[in-house]
């Protein structure tokens, strides 16, 4: 089997290099890359690099997640997040090729309390989540075989994350204020790229189509770093920090609105390719055990 990895160095893509080599033959790409062009903006170039390297899977990892910028950047966040994975597509059915995708949860609009099925009406609050969205469509059209995988508040023990940014302001500061009334599942690159790795040795052409990917259970913002930050204290980590407030996502405004629900249903992941997905906290607490220094011991 050969694979053409795009989007190699991102959290998800430098994962999926370790995930998808058993499988076969990896050509993995970043934007940057020589020997081929794996620029998702240079749509005659993408589409020239996979009639080259001719994979029997496609899996696209790269994509325009700077949320925010996005609002000021939406003609290159639709080249990226929409008419790239439709290149992407449209090779990938001439060669009869599977093209494994991902997305999120911003193609809803966060309201409710529930988590939402593959089937749910979308309806996204910002250029990111409509760019997204498109992409999952455009793709679908084409008819190709794909899996398309929408997932959420995905972190990595490489690069930076959330719960290390908590982790860094903890040090320097007294007081923080942490976003309180949005709702998700952090994920790990590493379970995304198993997932992925393990669905596409088992996809046969009856299983194409959206699947809600994240880590199970649920938290805020709030409790995520609670959580980050009450692990580093009892490694004896120094931290200036001595108190942290909940607040809503109304005192804390960004160009692009977030969704407050950002729940996801993975019953149908689960049961068609027969998995268990972990806990949140399991991921969390594994990506800071390979990421803060050895506990102190005291004597």
């Amino acid at each position: 089997m050969k694979i053409l990895l795009l989007g190699k160095n991102g959290q998800v893509g430098w994962e999926l290099q370790r995930s998808l080599a058993p499988l076969g033959e990896v050509v993995a790409l970043s934007s940057k890359s020589a020997d081929f062009r794996g620029d998702l903006t240079d749509l005659d170039g993408l589409a020239e690099t996979v009639r080259a390297v001719r994979p029997d899977v496609i899996v696209n990892a790269a994509a325009h997640t700077a949320v925010d910028k996005a609002e000021s950047e939406a003609d290159l966040a639709r080249t990226v997040n929409a008419l790239a994975p439709e290149v992407l597509a449209v090779e990938a059915g001439r060669l009869g090729a599977l093209l494994v995708h991902y997305s999120t949860d911003y193609v809803f609009d966060g309201s409710g309390d529930h988590a939402r099925s593959e089937a749910a009406e979308t309806g996204p609050l910002s250029v990111y989540g409509k760019t997204k969205l498109e992409g999952e469509q455009r793709i679908a059209a084409t008819g190709c075989n794909h899996l398309i995988f929408r997932t959420s508040w995905v972190f990595a023990a490489r690069g930076g994350n959330f719960a290390k940014t908590m982790l860094r302001l903890g040090a320097e500061r007294e007081v923080l204020n942490v976003i309180n009334d949005q709702i998700g599942a952090p994920t790990g690159a590493d379970l995304i790229a198993d997932v992925s790795a393990h669905a596409i040795r088992r996809f046969i052409p009856e299983l194409a189509g959206v699947y809600h990917l994240v880590a199970a259970g649920e938290t805020s913002w709030y409790d995520y770093a609670r959580l980050a930050l009450e692990t580093a204290r009892e490694r004896g980590q120094p931290l200036k920090l001595t108190q942290i407030n909940p607040i809503a996502t109304s005192a804390y405004p960004t160009p692009a609105r977030r969704p407050l629900n950002s729940r996801l249903d993975t019953s149908r992941l689960r049961e068609a390719f027969g998995l268990s997905l972990p806990q949140w906290e399991a991921g969390v607490r594994r990506m800071l055990d390979e990421t803060l220094p050895p506990a102190v011991s005291k004597t």
